[in-house]
């Protein structure tokens, strides 16, 4: 029987890994071992508990004030012993982050093939952001079998010269996340206050945000709550400390925004589902809220997910404090705009690509 594991740390990784988890051990036909790095810590935790999943490995490689060399270093070292002792014939990873691109390098140190759920995604800028887009191309160039969310990625993976063979198409798993986590019957006091006005809903926490980009993008923010009565905002603050402080610093005191702490993907997902808009500078967001008909302004200059763009559902609102505010006040005062993007087609799946990348994997 083939041994399958699956390597991830981070709160994004297991909101998009735990379906893939789910159907594989349903299935009959392999043997699933699921390895957390915890790199993040409460937050993993708090997704792996809705999920229902539990991990076999768990290295808890996480330490106060880590930094990228930290957690690059203790994932490499820790998950070495596991892939020896376990010897998977595949080895999965999700996205971009460090624990992805340690444990890929591990996997293929070993010569254990590496499984890229996601793969293909670009903005082609190292810098931008930072370290995801560097992650995510050397996870592909050591990657056998690359998922690519739509033909956008697949593309990009065949101009680099990767063998067409070993690149399957297969939809997003975040759409796969919302059919566990949507609940018709909801509530909530934050929706409670929130429920004469129009909500917004709001993450902000990405590394080359910090700093004067962070400022900028929230007094916009303000700036548009202050100008319509009839607009609250919700937003659920990163645990970075330098997150926090700008946070409470520009946003906090204001009687129409509430700075709360992170929520679990299960209130966080239906959260969205209530929510009139969405503004965030993360990743996955940009593929839930669309398949839940919510207009996206993108907090980035730039995003390796030009589908949505294309496709309306996405608007890039950059980080200077004006486009930022036009970006918000265009959703807010244009009806017939905002009508438009919360009809238009979600472009990164169905539901079903947890099931399309089992297929795969058992097939090849």
């Amino acid at each position: 029987m083939r041994k399958i594991m699956l390597a991830f740390g981070t709160r994004p990784e297991a909101v998009k890994m735990c379906p893939l988890a789910l159907e594989l051990k349903a299935r009959g036909e392999c043997e699933t071992v699921i390895c957390v790095t915890g790199q993040h810590r409460e937050m993993l935790d708090s997704v792996l508990n809705v999920f229902g999943v539990t991990p076999d490995i768990d290295l808890n490689v996480m330490t106060e004030r880590q930094t990228l060399f930290d957690i690059t270093a203790n994932v490499l070292s820790g998950i070495r012993g596991v892939l020896t002792r376990n010897a998977p014939d595949i080895l999965l990873v999700h996205g971009d982050t460090t624990t992805t691109l340690a444990a890929a390098l591990a996997a293929y140190y070993l010569q254990i093939p590496v499984g890229h759920v996601e793969a293909g995604l670009r903005t082609y800028d190292v810098s931008s952001p930072h370290p995801e887009e560097f992650n995510r191309q050397a996870i592909d160039s050591v990657s056998r079998y690359m998922f690519a969310p739509t033909g956008v990625a697949r593309d990009n993976l065949i101009r680099e010269g990767k063998k067409s063979e070993n690149i399957f198409v297969t939809g997003n798993t975040e759409i796969d996340a919302l059919r566990y986590t949507i609940a018709p019957e909801y509530s909530h006091p934050l929706l409670d206050w929130a429920a004469d006005s129009r909500l917004i809903v709001m993450t902000a926490h990405r590394r080359e945000n910090l700093g004067d980009p962070m400022k900028r993008i929230f007094r916009a923010i303000r700036r548009a709550a202050d100008e319509r009565p009839d607009v609250k905002l919700v937003y659920p603050v990163h645990l970075n400390p330098a997150v926090r402080a700008v946070a409470a610093e520009i946003l906090g005191g204001h009687p129409r925004i509430k700075l709360t702490d992170p929520l679990d993907v299960y209130n966080f997902h239906n959260f969205i589902a209530r929510a009139y808009l969405v503004l965030t500078d993360s990743g996955g967001i940009q593929e839930s809220a669309p398949a839940l008909n919510k207009p996206v302004v993108v907090l980035r200059d730039v995003t390796e997910r030009p589908e949505g763009v294309a496709a309306g559902t996405l608007l890039i609102g950059g980080t200077s404090e004006q486009d930022v505010y036009d970006a918000v006040s265009r959703l807010l005062d244009d009806e017939a705009m905002y009508r438009k993007m919360s009809a238009a087609e979600n472009p990164y799946g169905d539901g079903y690509a947890a099931k399309r990348i089992a297929d795969v994997i058992l097939s090849v």
